[in-house]
């Protein structure tokens, strides 16, 4: 008998927490999985007393869910996806109406899927008057209410946004690492005096889930009595979506630096034993006590870290401007950021800003020209430099607040060096240049008197 609203298939944590999540939420679910014995144990367990029903085959499944029939595939990507697509294509009930696809990125972690995620849903709009109320009931809200889920794009946009949101992930993570990297080795300070200066921090415009569980991880103490931090090893792992993101950013031509960065961090610390015996040989400036006003430098780094979070978030928004334009989506970037308000890892009361921009100037070309990020950059920049300029006198590595600093400083210059790269380009390959005077017509030069007046075909190299 037809009785589901929505089946999921696919029973590890997360699945087991959205249909949960459903549940609570009024939504009849059909839960599946491959391992059929999987089903049996979360029925008589985490979904004991609760209206979640079970199927034992693919068959079974579709054969409770009302019509239309919704069917979340949340299994690992790749081919265990491509199988279940092809098996459900193979169900008859399914193949007369056809399967109408969407693609939607998940976060907030276990957490989330259970109490309220982020969710972006694209692919095929047809679907969206299907699941909107299902998605949009379960999502986690802000506001006055408003669910952090909405219709994102065609095809895969739901996805790359997902996939810019871990990127940016990446990047904030990374940044407050280089904050705590620079409160320990130049101000020295305890763990519990980092603890309380994030928690200061988190009242500020800094407010977020990420500074609000760094202070928690800085003041937690292991069964011994010892803050657990200092214990853990310090090669941080990834799952790749970072990596995604950079390499997307490196197809579209988009400066994406910091989270570039980000990821070259993560691998540099899984270098751990080559560093250890790197840290024997290779010396740095001699570590001495900071001598200036403790205070004032923490409120630099406060001011470092917004600042460099701005370009983050800046360049995660170029990222998705170029995607747009590239598979012909129609983005709603104000939509995006409130989508990350609440539920997913990113969450932050910062997203309201970026949602306030895109709701002044919908075309918005880069959010560092909205008058209230280029002012809060600019009330942010002596501080930047000296907290960056103090780091590398101290031998600090700060990857994303450099590279964040230099895209700034790269952005609002109007000439660039690129010019002599253009001119080593036709010197060395006849590669042409193209002249201030006339853009558009490329010309190329006999540099040596003996190259001859041939060009070579023009390529983006």
């Amino acid at each position: 008998m037809a009785q589901a609203d929505i089946a999921l298939i696919g029973l590890a944590v997360m699945g087991q927490n959205l249909i949960l999540n459903m549940n609570d939420h009024g939504f009849v679910v059909c839960a599946f999985n491959r391992t059929v014995s999987k089903v049996d144990d979360f029925l008589a367990n985490e979904a004991k007393g609760t209206k979640v029903v079970g199927a034992r085959s693919l068959e079974e499944m579709v054969s409770k869910l009302k019509k239309p029939r919704r069917i979340i595939l949340l299994v690992k990507a790749g081919q265990a996806v491509d199988d279940f697509i092809e098996k459900l294509r193979r169900c008859r009930t399914l193949k007369a109406k056809g399967i109408l696809f969407v693609g939607s990125g998940v976060s907030g972690g276990e957490e989330g899927a259970r109490y309220g995620p982020s969710l972006m849903p694209g692919g095929d709009k047809e679907a969206w008057p299907h699941i909107k109320t299902i998605f949009q009931g379960i999502a986690a809200k802000v506001g006055t209410g408003e669910p952090c889920c909405d219709w994102v794009g065609d095809e895969g946009a739901g996805h790359f946004v997902k996939m810019v949101h871990n990127g940016i992930e990446y990047g904030d993570m990374q940044l407050i690492c280089e904050a705590y990297h620079l409160m320990k080795d130049v101000l020295d300070m305890g763990h519990d005096e980092m603890a309380k200066a994030f928690e200061e921090w988190n009242k500020t415009e800094l407010d977020s889930f990420l500074i609000e569980i760094t202070a928690n991880i800085l003041k937690f103490q292991d069964s011994d009595g010892k803050h657990l931090l200092p214990k853990i090893r310090d090669s941080a792992g990834q799952k790749g979506t970072g990596k995604w993101t950079a390499i997307s950013a490196l197809e579209y031509g988009v400066p994406v630096t910091l989270i570039g960065e980000a990821v070259f961090a993560r691998c540099l610390s899984s270098l751990k034993d080559e560093r250890v015996q790197a840290s024997q040989k290779l010396k740095g400036p001699q570590k001495i006590q900071f001598e200036g006003d403790k205070k004032s430098f923490l409120e630099d780094i406060q001011k470092a870290l917004y600042a460099s979070k701005i370009i983050s978030y800046a360049q995660g928004f170029m990222l998705l401007r170029q995607a747009a334009t590239e598979f012909g989506w129609t983005l709603n970037y104000g939509g995006i950021a409130l989508m990350w308000r609440g539920g997913c890892i990113i969450r932050s009361v910062f997203l309201g800003k970026i949602k306030d921009a895109f709701d002044r100037n919908p075309h918005l070309q880069n959010l560092l020209l909205d008058d209230f990020f280029k002012s809060a950059v600019e009330n942010c920049q002596d501080s930047w430099r000296r907290t960056v300029s103090t780091g590398v006198r101290a031998g600090i590595p700060m990857p994303c607040f450099t590279t964040a600093l230099s895209f700034y400083d790269g952005y609002r210059h109007e000439t660039l060096p690129a010019n002599l790269i253009q001119a080593q380009r036709d010197y060395f390959g006849a590669h042409t240049y193209e002249l201030l005077a006339n853009p558009g017509r490329f010309v190329h030069t006999n540099w040596t008197g003996h190259g001859g007046s041939v060009s070579s075909s023009s390529y983006n190299a």
